[in-house]
């Protein structure tokens, strides 16, 4: 094999991976599962002030 020929090759596997990675990626049965991942973060905010909320109010003896 000469380094042509490698090298041919090689392009064919990256381009076949990568086309794998976006159709995984973008595939429509994990939509949900990315779409929860993304709203992590915001999740997490909304835990924090409900809990800052219910501190301040024992504080006050509410």
């Amino acid at each position: 094999m000469d380094i042509n020929t490698l090298r041919g090759l090689s392009t064919i596997f990256v381009a076949i991976a990568f086309f794998g990675v976006c159709w995984w990626a973008f595939s429509p049965k994990r939509k949900k599962k990315f779409d929860d991942a993304a709203n992590l973060p915001f999740a997490d905010e909304e835990q924090s002030q409900s809990s800052a909320r219910r501190d301040d109010e024992q504080d006050r003896g509410e």
